[in-house]
């Protein structure tokens, strides 16, 4: 149970797009609240309201240097996510393998000789 809680506090972060693009700043390395706000049209303790969200789904964890409190990106729980979606992209590409192979097999029998159906 403790994985699925994990994999809905992650999806719930995931699901603002303030949120994501906090994220894919992040993954290009530590910023503090300050530098992660600027391209927002939000206030700081908006800002901060979203890291909180992230930090409880472990995606950002909080830095120390000096004063300064530097978010990083956490990305241990993304990849528990991707592994979790894997599962599901491979189960549908089966499946579509499989539909093509039965297309390709109906096409062929309604072939008829000649080249005309």
């Amino acid at each position: 149970m403790q994985a699925a809680h994990r994999l809905d506090t992650t999806f719930a972060a995931l699901a603002h797009p303030a949120r994501r693009a906090i994220l894919a700043r992040l993954a290009s390395g530590e910023a503090s609240v300050t530098e992660l706000a600027e391209p927002f049209a939000m206030s700081q303790p908006a800002i901060s309201k979203h890291l909180k969200v992230l930090e409880r789904a472990g995606l950002v964890s909080r830095g120390r240097d000096a004063q300064r409190r530097p978010r990083r990106l956490e990305v241990q729980p993304l990849a528990d996510a991707t592994e979790w979606l894997e599962r599901y992209r491979r189960f549908w590409e089966r499946r579509f393998r499989r539909l093509d192979a039965l297309l390709d097999e109906l096409k062929s029998s309604t072939k008829k000789p000649g080249g005309r159906r």
